[in-house]
């Protein structure tokens, strides 16, 4: 019983550990200092604790073999956390095949800015669609665009830092 209470420690001290060192990572690529010195601090703490129960039983291969498990489990939960928090803002750029003038409607309907640029590609003149917006909004952007033009390229890159500009009133705010 004490051996499986150890190795669950191990296990699970592990992935909390990996999950808050790749929250922490996506928060310092997004310039929260304050937040990723925090988690850091617990992080390591909660690293050195495991670590030191696998270190102190190299003879057990099985410590090892949980600790690495707890590792890969990690990964996976911290970057499903990271995309159920979806922190910082996110810039969608839109390419429709067709419908350009619904697509810009029906964006600026549900509340979010839309800048129009025209660009010229292989078939002639397209308008590009350029629209700002927090990272969790970019399932309803994606299928509100996907819903009148399902062959529309789309691009998503993240924006690290915005200023000014017109972002999708919350509501109650």
């Amino acid at each position: 019983m004490v051996l499986f209470l150890e190795l669950g420690f191990i296990f699970v001290a592990r992935v909390i550990d990996v999950s808050m060192a790749t929250v922490r990572m996506l928060l310092i690529v997004k310039g929260r200092r304050l937040q990723a010195a925090v988690i850091g601090f617990f992080e390591v703490i909660v690293y050195i604790v495991a670590l030191g129960r696998v270190v102190n039983s190299l003879d057990n291969p099985v410590n090892l073999l949980v600790y690495a498990f707890g590792f890969a489990a990690g990964n996976y939960v911290g970057i499903f956390l990271e995309e159920k928090l979806a922190l910082g803002y996110i810039a969608v750029q839109v390419i429709p095949s067709e419908n350009d003038i619904e697509i810009i409607e029906i964006l600026r309907e549900n509340g979010y800015g839309v800048t129009v640029v025209e660009g010229v590609g292989k078939n002639g003149i397209k308008n590009i669609l350029n629209v700002y917006s927090q990272r969790k909004d970019l399932d309803k952007i994606l299928t509100l665009v996907g819903e009148r033009d399902p062959k529309a390229f789309t691009a998503i890159m993240d924006a690290k830092k915005t200023l000014g500009g017109y972002y999708r009133q919350q509501k109650g705010k």
